[in-house]
C-alpha cells in the first residue's frame, strides 16, 4: 500500500473533518461533532495555531489523521496531547496508523516533551491492543473529566450570581 505522511495544510481540512465525523459514528455519537472546516482552518493555521496535524494521503486523498496540541504537565513539564488518531475504516491494517503514530512520537521527541498522552474508549479493544503493542500504557484507573460549553456557561452564571 502506497501512502504519504505529511503535515496537514488548511486545504486538507475537509478531508480531516470527514474522518472526524467517521470517528464520531464509530464512537456512537454521530451528532456530537460541532467543529466546521472553517473552524479547523482558522484554529490550525492562524498566527497561533491551536493544534498540529499530520495526514496520511492515499491517491491524493486524506485517509488518516493524527491531530494533537501542546500541553504542560506540572509533574513532567512539556507534553503533547494526541487528540485523535483516525484511519479511514477501509484502510485500517495497512500501516497507516503506525506511520501516523510514528510522526506524533517523532514530533514530541523533537520538541523534547516528557510525555505524550491521549485517551481511548474502554470498549475499543482493537485500539487498546494497538497502543499497547507500541509500548503505550493504558491507565484504566483514571477517569476523564470534562465540562461542555453549557456546563461552563452555567458555572460562570453561578459565579456571577454569587458575586452580586
Amino acid at each position: 500500500m502506497d501512502f504519504t505522511i505529511r503535515k496537514a495544510t488548511s486545504s486538507d481540512m475537509p478531508g480531516v473533518l470527514t474522518l472526524i465525523k467517521q470517528l464520531a459514528e464509530f464512537e456512537k455519537e454521530p451528532n456530537a461533532v460541532e467543529v466546521t472546516v472553517k473552524d479547523l482552518e482558522k484554529d490550525g493555521f492562524g498566527k497561533n495555531p491551536s493544534f498540529f496535524c499530520y495526514v496520511a494521503e492515499v491517491n491524493s486523498k486524506v485517509e488518516g489523521i493524527a491531530l494533537g496540541y501542546n500541553r504542560y504537565s506540572t509533574w513532567k513539564g512539556k507534553a503533547i496531547h494526541l487528540e485523535d488518531l483516525i484511519v479511514n475504516k477501509s484502510f485500517r491494517g495497512t500501516g497507516i496508523g503506525t506511520a501516523l503514530l510514528n510522526e506524533i512520537i517523532k514530533h514530541g521527541y523533537k520538541l523534547g516533551v516528557k510525555r505524550i498522552n491521549w485517551e481511548v474508549l474502554d470498549w475499543n479493544e482493537p485500539a487498546i491492543n494497538f497502543y499497547e503493542s507500541k509500548g503505550a500504557r493504558v491507565m484504566r484507573d483514571w477517569d476523564v473529566v470534562q465540562m461542555n460549553e453549557e456546563s461552563i456557561k452555567n458555572y460562570i452564571a453561578k459565579l456571577d450570581n454569587a458575586s452580586l
